[in-house]
């Protein structure tokens, strides 16, 4: 059975930075890209950032096109979010999400939260 399982979460000041890892267990046949999105409290969950698991092209939200970096390491099988100049804005639960033609797997989130 495949899961995606995220870390990195924590508790950061504002102007502060995190880095966020999906590693993905077992095999996903197909895989075609890799996404980051959150979700805050009250709000829908939104697409922070993607990345096309063969070329690496990649695609970010206007709030956060140029304080994070979307990475992934094909060998270890794992996502990444560099997320830097954090914002309380930031704060959410971030989730790792993984696609596969019709295919699509969520992470179980980690919580990201930017306080003084």
């Amino acid at each position: 059975q495949v899961q995606l399982v995220e870390s990195g979460g924590g508790l950061v000041q504002p102007g502060g930075s995190l880095r966020l890892s999906c590693a993905v267990s077992g095999s996903i046949l197909g895989l075609d890209a890799m996404h980051w999105f959150r979700q805050a409290p009250g709000k829908e969950r939104e697409l922070v950032a993607g990345i096309s698991w063969s070329g690496g092209s990649t695609n970010f939200a206007d709030s956060v096109k140029v304080r994070f970096t979307i990475s992934r390491d094909p060998a270890k099988n794992t996502l990444y979010l560099q997320m830097n100049s954090l914002e309380p804005e930031d704060t959410a639960v971030y989730y790792c999400h993984a696609k596969a033609g019709t295919y699509s797997i969520w992470g179980q989130g980690t919580q990201v939260t930017v306080s003084s």
